[in-house]
């Protein structure tokens, strides 16, 4: 008889019920919680290092100094430790998406676009862990489930900002419109660092004007269609 090779999700059997990645638990105390960041300070620098595809726990414990027993103290796998490096990230964004919502409505609103989309862009470039993060978290079924529902709360507050742009459009089209927008900013960004390296960061700064003039003349079109 035939084996038949089954393709298997690998982080799905740590998911929730609702098949999201979680941490098995978050630290309280102090002493725990220097740990538990100095573990994502050490993944990330072995993602950026090593790439996804061999990152170990052995070499973040390694990296961190705590013993490999820590890291399952929080994290089930490594897709789990991605995921919650995903959930900081997401967690600075939305940060800063809330000081712009505040700003908006208002005429000058492709001004502070540009602020925004300049702030992305420097987390970006100056952190590289982000687009090791972004990429690792497409990396199964699952993660990029947990993904999906970190980067709602995101997504929430663009639907909102881009309402009075587009008041005839439903809060479902408002969320597709929102989905389109983050994700156009993160695949360009992404393609924008592709080759970054050493000082010349002309390249780099060109497509950042371009995704400006892009999401500009894209939102233009839904506020006057």
């Amino acid at each position: 008889m035939s084996k038949k090779l089954i393709s298997v999700d690998a982080a799905a059997a740590d998911a929730t019920e609702e098949g999201i990645l979680v941490p098995r638990r978050r630290p309280a105390q102090a002493r725990s919680r220097e740990r538990f960041n100095r573990i994502l300070s050490a993944a990330r620098s072995v993602l950026v290092d090593v790439g996804f595809e061999s990152f170990t726990f052995d070499e973040v414990a390694r990296r961190a100094e705590v013993p490999i027993g820590t890291l399952y103290q929080f994290f089930a796998n490594k897709y789990v430790l991605i995921c919650e490096l995903d959930r900081v990230d997401t967690a600075e964004t939305v940060a800063e998406l809330k000081q712009f919502s505040q700003r908006v409505p208002a005429l000058q609103w492709p001004d502070i676009l540009d602020e925004f989309i300049e702030h992305l862009s420097r987390m970006w470039r100056e952190d590289p862990s982000r687009r090791a993060v972004w990429h690792a978290v497409q990396s199964t079924p699952t993660t990029r489930a947990t993904a999906a529902a970190t980067e709602k709360q995101m997504l929430d507050i663009i639907s909102e900002v881009v309402a009075p742009l587009s008041p005839n459009t439903t809060p479902q089209e408002r969320q597709r419109l929102a989905g389109l927008l983050v994700h156009t900013v993160s695949s360009l960004l992404n393609y924008a660092t592709l080759d970054l390296g050493g000082d010349d960061t002309a390249s780099f700064d060109s497509i950042v004007e371009e995704i400006k003039r892009m999401l500009v003349a894209y939102l233009f079109a839904v506020a006057t269609s």
